[in-house]
């Protein structure tokens, strides 16, 4: 499997505690488990369809399930053993999910909690391999926007920039961009419009099984400052110890004690924690994960006109930003480097 054997073993061992404490086998499902089980694995064929594949982690070691159509492939690619006793061939079918299940297992929802506080400290093999996709993103935006000009459509802009990802082995999950004329709109799928004045670009990429989250802008200037001052609230309160809920409460206090509407979180989720998910989970009350030491983070806190997200690693000396490019625009903001507006060439 790719990735690291000592990361790998790590994991392995986080889980058998786990499974363990159920007494039972545990199976796994999602993208994001399998993918951060398998050393970055790629799990999908349809980005939008459920996982080619499934584990069983059994006592004696893991079997994997896979669609027997995709079997070949992802042995011969994404080094899957080629092992009759460990990799079990189930009929297209049938899904590889249900395979795994049979016989009195743990479904990976009954100790989703759980498996997400496997998944938060990142190891170093993983934190080496985000950072290099946080760069090929970052890279990608700022080749992508050094280019824009207020008559391009936003779906043409949308097409360099899926381009320039997927150049880079990069699965384009979300691209967003919206031009002057719809910057209310949070999630702005392009369409035919031209990008005006001044324009959003909203990416999350994923290699490896991993997640680069990160916003730009392109076009006329706007003061930043209170929004990068909502972020920083935000920032401030992510330490390891604290709980997630707790974090998501002191952040959207900052909206109103910088000049915002208090309620302006309302309109917008605010990120979280990231990694092998969007956001592992997104932050909101009452969701009260524990934050830990070498964890990634995309918050987004937004308002009308403004937006701020990359992904960033909290280590144990504070922020490490993941999604950064030097050759992009950027301020020094209490001490880190945040993106601001590109011109336009």
């Amino acid at each position: 499997m790719p990735g690291s054997e000592q990361d790998r073993r790590v994991k392995r061992a986080r889980l058998e505690r786990l499974r363990s404490n159920r007494g039972r086998d545990l199976v796994l499902t999602s993208h994001e488990a399998l993918a951060w089980y398998l050393e970055g694995v790629r799990t999908h064929v349809s980005l939008a369809g459920p996982a080619a594949l499934a584990v069983r982690v059994r006592p004696d070691g893991d079997v994997i399930y896979v669609a027997d159509n995709e079997a070949d492939r992802l042995i011969a690619e994404e080094f899957l053993p080629d092992d009759a006793d460990r990799v079990i061939r189930v009929p297209w079918q049938v899904s590889p999910a249900v395979a795994a299940a049979e016989q009195d297992a743990v479904p990976e929802a009954s100790v989703a909690r759980e498996l997400r506080a496997a998944r938060a400290p990142l190891l170093p093999g993983e934190r080496d391999r985000y950072r290099r996709l946080g760069r090929d993103c970052a890279e990608v935006l700022t080749d992508v926007l050094r280019g824009a000009r207020p008559e391009r459509t936003e779906q043409q802009l949308a097409a360099t920039v899926v381009g320039g990802l997927a150049a880079r082995g990069i699965d384009p999950l979300v691209v967003l961009v919206a031009g002057a004329g719809r910057l209310a709109f949070r999630h702005p799928l392009p369409t035919a419009a031209p990008l005006g004045q001044r324009a959003m670009v909203v990416v999350c990429g994923r290699r490896s099984g991993l997640i680069a989250n990160a916003t730009r802008w392109v076009g006329a200037p706007v003061e930043e400052a209170p929004i990068l001052d909502v972020e920083r609230v935000f920032l401030d309160a992510t330490v390891p110890g604290s709980r997630l809920d707790d974090v998501f409460e002191a952040g959207v206090a900052g909206y109103g004690r910088n000049g915002f509407d208090a309620e302006e979180w309302r309109r917008h989720h605010q990120g979280g924690p990231a990694g092998y998910a969007g956001r592992d989970p997104r932050a909101m009350a009452g969701v009260d994960d524990l934050i830990v030491t070498d964890q990634a983070f995309a918050w987004n806190p937004t308002a009308p006109g403004v937006k701020v997200e990359d992904t960033m690693l909290r280590t144990a000396d504070g922020w490490e930003v993941l999604t950064e490019d030097p050759r992009w625009p950027s301020v020094e903001h209490r001490g880190l480097r945040r993106p601001v507006t590109l011109p336009y060439g």
